[in-house]
């Protein structure tokens, strides 16, 4: 593998190195998103996606299935926030093998993002940069499109958490109550919601992690969570999502506080602001593209370390999703191994393609 030639199974890779990477990420993560709307659309779709890719049927074998959160999971190995940021194609994603699809982030309010480009890939490190900034239709329109999804019998089965965020005009101080509208609106179509505090391209969120600010969010969203639970007779979990970037006493002080705010557990990590030295890019591209989250098998010893430390602070039966640096059905077991309830990835399949959930549901069950 070299980094000239990344990818190494199948017709993807012919794909990828002859026509996506040609495109612009953003390009070319529309034309995915595009490409799998119309595939989910046609007359037996759904049942071809998953038979083109081999998806392992939970109901004829047990060991494709845990129940987290919940709900029951067909795979450990969920999609993580990012990919389907408003809601288009999360049983498309579902088809592909995912055990879960994260949706979002969403924001109360619909903002566009940073400036382009803000997508980079890392090809020799099969890694990506971004600075998306929160780019979404806003929580009124997910919301809406999660209600049509919810309507037939495979979208109330289908296990979709809810990835939200604080929007960018919004004033740190005004933080809780702007996630506060944000949970009220999506939570009847939550399986769970994530608390994101983490991402790096929002001026300030990160301060949200410190406790004295993060506290007053927590609480806001658990609220609407028992609201809803009280209303619709439905539980949906609160988790919060972290940065590898916290400090050991930090990522800590997070799990306690998660603990006494009643959260059901904690999702690490987001993206890193870091540029380890052992990265194969050369710097002088890596300084180019300048500020933003890097993501890939970079981040997997950190979101270790994270996890373990997770795992030794939170209550038994607090839920640990891993993220970062997840490439392999290993990889996947590992994290399960050491004390994760569910994994998450998402850069990988940029470069591994949408063959990759369902090779590594029917890797884990042998």
């Amino acid at each position: 593998m070299t980094s000239d030639d990344p990818l190494h199974r199948g017709p993807y890779s012919l794909l990828f190195r002859h026509v996506l990477r040609r495109f612009d990420p953003e390009q070319a993560h529309r034309l995915t998103v595009r490409a799998l709307a119309a595939a989910h659309a046609m007359p037996g779709g759904p049942a071809l996606l998953r038979a083109a890719f081999s998806v392992p049927d939970p109901m004829h074998d047990a060991r494709a299935t845990r129940r987290v959160l919940g709900a029951e999971h067909r795979s450990p190995l969920g999609l993580a926030a990012g990919f389907d940021k408003d809601g288009e194609v999360p049983l498309a994603l579902l088809d592909l093998g995912f055990g879960h699809v994260e949706v979002g982030t969403v924001t109360a309010k619909a903002q566009p993002g940073n400036p382009r480009p803000r997508s980079f890939r890392l090809v020799g490190d099969r890694a990506l940069i971004n600075r998306m900034g929160f780019n979404n239709d806003g929580a009124r329109a997910l919301a809406k499109r999660l209600a049509r999804a919810r309507r037939s019998e495979r979208g109330q089965r289908a296990v979709i958490g809810v990835n939200i965020g604080k929007s960018k005009v919004t004033a740190l101080e005004d933080a809780a109550e702007d996630y506060r509208f944000s949970a009220r609106l999506l939570t009847p179509y939550a399986d769970y919601l994530a608390i994101n505090v983490s991402s790096p391209n929002t001026p300030g969120l990160r301060d949200l992690q410190s406790v004295a600010m993060l506290r007053p969010i927590l609480e806001a969203v658990v609220q609407e969570a028992e609201r809803t639970r009280t209303r619709l007779r439905r539980n949906v979990p609160v988790l919060v999502k972290i940065a590898p970037d916290l400090h050991d006493e930090d990522v800590e002080a997070v799990a306690r506080l998660a603990t006494e705010a009643g959260l059901a557990g904690v999702i690490a990590t987001n993206t890193t602001i870091a540029r380890p030295e052992s990265l194969n890019t050369d710097r002088a591209r890596i300084e180019q593209i300048g500020a933003g989250g890097l993501s890939g098998p970079v981040l997997a010893s950190r979101s270790r370390e994270v996890l373990a430390l997770l795992r030794a602070t939170l209550p038994e039966d607090a839920v640990i999703i891993s993220c970062g640096g997840v490439s392999t059905a290993q990889d996947v077991q590992e994290r399960l191994d050491a004390g994760a309830d569910l994994v998450q990835g998402y850069t990988a399949m940029i470069y591994e393609g949408p063959a990759w959930p369902g090779r590594i549901a029917r890797e884990l069950v042998g």
